[in-house]
């Protein structure tokens, strides 16, 4: 498995944990909530992976 691969499944990974959590400790199930927490997980799993990508990038850049 590649390193890009890796890099998306644990931006998935991050993603359904984060949402995951978020319903958990807030105690909200309503639809809309849940809706607007999977909109706002699921972006902050792009900016996640985005993040991570540059780091690596970055890494080998300069390793």
């Amino acid at each position: 498995m590649d390193q890009t691969k890796r890099l998306k499944l644990g931006a998935i990974f991050f993603t359904i944990f984060w949402i995951g959590g978020m319903l958990w400790w807030s105690g909200e199930y309503h639809p809309a909530y849940i809706i607007l927490l999977a909109v706002c997980g699921t972006i902050a799993g792009y900016l996640w992976y985005l993040a991570m990508r540059s780091v690596f990038q970055h890494m080998h850049r300069s390793g």
